[in-house]
């Protein structure tokens, strides 16, 4: 257990890397406002106390796009059995149609330049005059801080040095926590965590192998996801890592496998295919699932009888990981415990962390994507 929500078991050949720790130590030193605003004392341009009149509304639509939008697609689904809210998310380009019905809806817009194409396109379809919109975009003169005041909406501000990928924590995640009824506070673990050495050495353990591994030419990420609720954090995870490691011909492809479904499609290749992948199992133990019915059961799977859901999806996990050890195949495991605020707080802290810290090791900046603006002025240029 590196914390009471999470056990961690870390790749085989597990590295302690000197330069890793005094790298963690000199990030957590340093004045890194992506750092704060793990922190307790990160100061929200937002007061909890205003929110009243917003926190009336059942029904919420979050639109954004990328680092805007994922993180808090993350918590609703992680977090949905805690959540009384309608939440709809707008995060792509599709067909829609302007005709929503009478319902009242709270938008919460959100876009770090205030000039995310899709956001754009996508809020002027959505919006209505009858709904309440929050804007949350950069204390600058784009078009949605002057659409936000056109609108006569609530604007809070996008803190300018903490970049998409890097905001679930900050305003832009937050902000919709508590608007689901969600404690912000509960999320912000990082004054407890840099006194957990042993979150502490199993983040810098776990960066040094993953290091081993990229010298060794194993380049993809695979996620095998045991847990339905948690397949918006590794949407989140895969932009995450892609976004931020992905330059100067370096990086990793985080690729999501869901299971037990991709058991019976790509797992014949992990398991006898090419060997430049490594591996992330990832578990939710969860009660009350659904049970076996006895009376149904024939005779040749006795064995199933008396058993639930999470019974088996755990006994196929420990399985595949069995399979995997057999077969020296790398991989490191992520079992929770709980279920809530606090540790997803301290599972997004520690991917956050764990990228930073693959991109200094790997002499990248991990807070820049240059490439992605290349197809934004090309688009631009076409439609002009």
């Amino acid at each position: 257990m590196i914390t009471s929500g999470i056990f961690f078991k870390n790749f085989k050949s597990s590295k302690q890397n000197s330069k890793i720790k005094k790298n963690l130590k000199k990030l957590i030193k340093e004045n890194n406002q992506i750092l704060q605003s793990f922190s307790k004392n990160y100061k929200d341009q937002f007061k909890i106390k205003n929110l009243g009149i917003f926190k009336r509304f059942n029904d919420i639509r979050i639109i954004g796009i990328g680092g805007s939008s994922l993180g808090t697609k993350t918590i609703y689904s992680f977090l949905k059995d805690k959540i009384k809210k309608n939440v709809l998310f707008y995060d792509n380009l599709s067909t829609l149609k302007k005709k929503f019905g009478n319902k009242k809806h709270l938008n919460l817009i959100i876009s770090k330049s205030g000039n995310t194409l899709e956001t754009i396109v996508n809020s002027n379809i959505l919006i209505k005059k009858s709904d309440k919109n929050i804007f949350i975009t950069e204390n600058k003169k784009n078009y949605l801080n002057l659409l936000a005041h056109k609108l006569k909406s609530e604007i809070i501000h996008h803190n300018n040095f903490i970049g998409g990928r890097y905001s679930v924590l900050s305003e832009v995640g937050m902000l919709p926590a508590e608007l689901m009824g969600l404690n912000s506070k509960s999320f912000r673990q990082f004054n407890n965590l840099i006194k957990n050495q042993k979150y502490l050495n199993a983040l810098i353990s776990n960066v040094g192998s993953t290091i081993d591994l990229i010298k060794k030419r194993k380049f993809n990420s695979v996620i095998i996801n045991y847990d339905e609720k948690s397949q918006n954090f590794f949407s989140w995870y895969q932009q995450l890592v892609a976004e931020s490691l992905g330059k100067k011909g370096k990086g990793l492809l985080p690729v999501v496998s869901n299971m037990p479904r991709d058991n019976h499609s790509v797992m014949q290749l992990y398991l006898d295919g090419f060997k430049n992948n490594f591996y992330t199992f990832f578990y939710v133990h969860e009660n009350n699932t659904s049970k076996i019915d006895n009376k149904f059961i024939l005779p040749s799977q006795n064995f199933l009888k008396n058993k639930n859901i999470q019974n088996i999806t755990f006994a196929q996990k420990k399985a595949t990981e069995n399979v995997f050890t057999k077969k020296n195949i790398p991989f490191r495991s992520f079992e929770i415990k709980k279920r809530d605020e606090k540790t997803l707080g301290e599972l997004f802290c520690f991917f956050m962390l764990e990228t930073i810290l693959i991109g200094r090791a790997l002499k990248i900046n991990p807070y820049n994507q240059p490439a992605v603006e290349l197809i934004k002025k090309e688009t631009k240029k076409i439609l002009v």
